[in-house]
């Protein structure tokens, strides 16, 4: 399956998910101004993927910040994970967030609470 490549804007996060390497992450600012449109194609590799998923997907977040509707595709994206685990496949993902930035801390506990998938919150250390 070829990779997903995006490059960051000032209101696009990178998307590198590279299965051959057994890499998936979602970094930076997500405040696109058609998050619906921005995500499609995302969520649509997700679905491909899924068919013939590795046998350990580790997922990273390091959002910066995102807005509501972006929040709103990103739970989509989680729950597409949580199905890939719950077809037997191991999934892990990782929600990384600042030391100071308790609304991120808060928002990776929302989503764990909501999630079956197993979901690990991890300070950013510098």
């Amino acid at each position: 399956m070829e990779p997903l490549k995006i490059e960051p804007t000032h209101k696009t996060p990178k998307v590198y998910f590279a299965p051959q390497e057994n890499v998936f992450e979602l970094s930076g600012r997500s405040i696109p101004e058609d998050s619906v449109g921005f995500y499609k194609h995302i969520l649509d590799w997700i679905d491909d993927y899924g068919k013939s998923p590795n046998s350990l997907t580790e997922f990273n977040f390091e959002l910066e910040y995102f807005n509501t509707s972006s929040s709103k595709n990103i739970l989509e994206l989680l729950k597409k994970l949580e199905g890939i685990h719950e077809s037997g496949h191991n999934v892990k993902i990782y929600w990384y967030y600042d030391e100071d930035d308790e609304d991120m801390e808060e928002t990776g506990e929302d989503y764990k609470a909501l999630l079956s998938v197993p979901l690990e919150l991890k300070m950013k250390v510098y």
